[in-house]
């Protein structure tokens, strides 16, 4: 495949994962679906709505993967682009449960979805009897379409009740959070290792209360595939970007990688390797209702692991010997 369609084909792919393209179909798709009803093929958006009304707490029930979706070849057309590989340092037991920590967010968290959302990295084979689940905001799955299409890639609501329920039903369920959310996306500029993970606890409550194991994951370039304008706090675009985020959700980054041709910018993502490393275990007594302490006690522990983890593979995948790992 010559360099323009590839890259052609990967901004499309990319653009699939960009929060503000399912905004837009949003007000594509919804309109059109209700016109529908007025036209000859009233039965199409008839069936589905009915359907989307019977499936409308799916999200909330462990979703509904779909293996096939999930090893289509386009994903690897993703991977090979960058290239995108994950590193596991211990095995995980098909018996326990997890909450794993996905760090750092990036902007597109293409390390993520490549290798928990998808066959592209080999994951099933990695970890065996293992089912990921990679968390996102609750808000796209109330968008028609859009819903069944992450859901079909092993995707769940981040809300409280979709993580109890994979937690509480059977064992080998992975779930993936990114812990500091779409805030951490404005802290996404190359050569920056800093995360929003000082004041988030709740991921360690919830694996207290179910008695989940913790795993920490850091993917090595994620942060480096895009450059990102940042704009200070009293600006006009920071205020529009806070508001935009009170509304939908999730920031308007403004960014720009490499256009076709590699001489120009552009919204295509820089060819640098990602990759994701999956720590050892952490793990958690059972603890229906534990006290601030004790949840201060295991996010110390997870911050500590998850420090000795950059410590240990930072250099091999790109870090210089001097770049410290900074939470904030």
């Amino acid at each position: 495949m010559s360099y323009s369609m590839k890259t052609e084909h990967l901004q499309n792919l990319s653009l699939l994962q960009w929060p503000l393209s399912y905004v837009a179909i949003f007000w594509i798709v919804q309109p059109l679906l209700i016109c529908l009803l007025f036209t000859p093929l009233w039965p199409l958006p008839t069936v589905y709505f009915v359907w989307l009304f019977l499936d409308w707490k799916t999200p909330d029930k462990g979703g509904r993967r779909s293996a096939w979706v999930r090893n289509w070849n386009v994903w690897t057309h993703i991977r090979d682009y960058f290239p995108i590989t994950i590193l596991k340092t211990k095995d995980l037991s098909p018996s326990e449960n997890y909450i794993m920590g996905v760090h750092p967010h990036g902007i597109l968290t293409f390390g993520a979805f490549c290798n928990f959302c998808t066959e592209a990295t080999g994951f099933s084979k990695t970890f065996p009897g293992i089912t990921p689940h990679l968390a996102t905001l609750s808000w796209f799955f109330k968008i028609p379409i859009i819903r069944d299409y992450i859901m079909a890639k092993g995707l769940c609501s981040v809300s409280q009740a979709s993580i109890d329920y994979l937690l509480s039903h059977g064992t080998g369920n992975l779930v993936g959070i990114v812990i500091g959310g779409v805030g951490e996306a404005l802290q996404s500029v190359p050569n920056t290792t800093t995360l929003l993970l000082k004041k988030r606890k709740g991921f360690v409550r919830t694996a207290l209360q179910h008695g989940a194991h913790l795993v920490p994951t850091f993917t090595f370039g994620e942060t480096e595939v895009y450059d990102q304008v940042l704009f200070h706090e009293d600006s006009w675009m920071f205020k529009f970007q806070s508001f935009f985020r009170r509304i939908f959700g999730f920031y308007c980054c403004v960014f720009y990688g490499q256009g076709f041709h590699q001489d120009c910018k552009g919204l295509l993502p820089y060819h640098k390797p990602i990759v994701t490393v999956v720590g050892e275990a952490l793990p958690l007594p059972q603890v229906k209702n534990p006290s601030p302490e004790i949840v201060d006690k295991y996010h110390a522990l997870y911050m500590d692991a998850l420090y000795k983890l950059f410590e240990q593979h930072k250099v091999q995948y790109g870090c210089s010997n001097t770049q410290k790992l900074m939470f904030l």
